[in-house]
């Protein structure tokens, strides 16, 4: 992988990191770093997962690839959230 190719999994990852925490209600107790971890591993994931059910490159925005990153981001960072709660 090119460093533009980096550098493109860190912007995307940065934007699907947000729209997943966006997805989960309630404040989340995990921070901007893990976020972004989170939207970068979604990104590559999402990326995969739609390659092997052949939706990754279609005609205009992909966004099938797209919900796909999203959800999978949104369960990241809700996962990440409950491991990270204090217990009661």
């Amino acid at each position: 992988m090119e460093i533009s190719g980096v550098i493109s999994a860190i912007v995307i990852g940065v934007v699907i990191g947000v729209l997943g925490r966006l997805v989960v209600p309630g404040r989340q107790h995990i921070g901007v770093l893990l976020t972004i971890l989170v939207g970068i591993v979604a990104a590559l994931l999402g990326s995969a997962i739609a390659a092997v059910f052949g939706v990754a490159d279609t005609d205009g925005p992909d966004w099938i690839e797209w919900f796909i990153q999203i959800g999978l981001a949104a369960v990241g960072v809700a996962a990440l959230d409950r491991a990270r709660r204090p217990q009661r």
